[in-house]
C-alpha cells in the first residue's frame, strides 16, 4: 500500500543533529530536521552566521542552498528552509522555523514538516488523550500488536469524526470555540471517540432530560436540535 510513498523523517529540535542528518544523507533518506535558532551555518566561504542573524521575521521565508551546519562538527551540503508564518487575526507565531533538509525546494520542505504536528496529535490520541497505551507497559511482539489494533481504531474513529463534523454536528460533542485560540479544539478523532459516548450519556438520562422539558418549555426547541443531532451521530457509526 505504501510503496509508491516517500519515507521523510522528520525531528524536532530535541532530535536535531548533524551527525543524524549526515548518516541519513549517507542512507539515501529524505530529512526535515528543525534548528535551535542559536545554531552556526555558513553559505560557501563566507563567515559564520548565527541563525538570529539571518534576518527571519513574521511573513518571510528564505531556502540556502549547501550549507555548513554548526562550526565544531562543520559537515557541509545541507539546505536550509527558514520560515515564519505572516499574522493572522492579529496573531504570528513566537518564532520562526529553521529545517536542516536535503528536500530541494522550500515548499516541500515545510510542507513536510508540517505533518509532524498532526503526528504530535497522534501521539497525544494514543496516549493520555485517548488510549492510554502508556499505561499498558507492553513490550516487543505485544508492543507492535497492540500498536496495529489502535491504528484500526483510531483510523476508524478519526473517519466516525470527520462524518460527524460533516453533518455540523460535532459542537454536540466537544466545545469547539474556545476565547483566544486560534487552532481548532479537538481533533476529528477525538469527535469521533466521544461521539457514542454523547449518546449514550443521553439514553441514560432520557427520563431526566423530559422531565426537564416539562419545566422549560420555553427550551423545547434546543431539546428538539439535540435530539436531531443524537439521530445524526448514531447514524456515523
Amino acid at each position: 500500500m505504501f510503496k509508491e510513498y516517500k519515507v521523510i523523517l522528520l525531528g524536532d529540535r530535541e532530535f536535531c543533529s548533524v551527525k543524524l542528518a549526515n548518516w541519513l544523507q549517507e542512507q539515501k533518506l529524505l530529512f526535515c530536521l528543525r534548528l535551535k535558532k542559536n545554531e552556526f551555518i555558513q553559505q560557501e566561504e563566507g563567515k559564520w552566521q548565527e541563525l538570529n542573524e539571518l534576518g527571519l521575521k513574521p511573513g518571510i521565508s528564505l531556502f540556502i542552498e549547501e550549507i555548513k551546519i554548526t562550526k565544531t562538527s562543520k559537515i557541509a551540503g545541507f539546505n536550509l528552509a527558514s520560515t515564519w508564518r505572516r499574522k493572522l487575526r492579529g496573531i504570528a507565531p513566537k518564532e520562526g522555523w529553521f529545517i536542516m533538509t536535503n528536500l530541494e525546494n522550500l515548499s516541500t520542505a515545510v510542507a513536510s514538516y508540517k505533518k509532524r504536528f498532526d503526528i504530535e496529535e497522534m501521539f497525544r490520541d494514543f496516549k493520555s488523550g485517548g488510549y492510554n497505551m502508556e499505561e499498558t507497559n507492553v513490550q516487543d511482539k505485544r508492543l507492535i500488536s497492540l500498536i496495529l489494533l489502535i491504528t484500526f481504531s483510531y483510523s476508524l474513529r478519526t473517519f466516525k469524526g470527520q462524518s460527524i463534523k460533516r453533518k455540523g454536528v460535532q459542537k454536540y460533542v466537544g466545545r469547539i470555540k474556545e476565547y483566544g485560540r486560534v487552532q481548532r479544539r479537538h481533533s476529528s478523532f477525538y469527535i469521533g471517540l466521544y461521539g457514542q459516548t454523547w449518546v449514550n450519556f443521553m439514553e441514560s438520562c432520557w427520563d431526566l432530560v423530559m422531565q426537564l422539558m416539562k419545566l422549560n418549555r420555553n427550551k423545547l426547541q434546543y431539546y428538539l436540535q439535540g435530539q436531531r443531532a443524537m439521530e445524526l451521530i448514531l447514524s456515523a457509526f
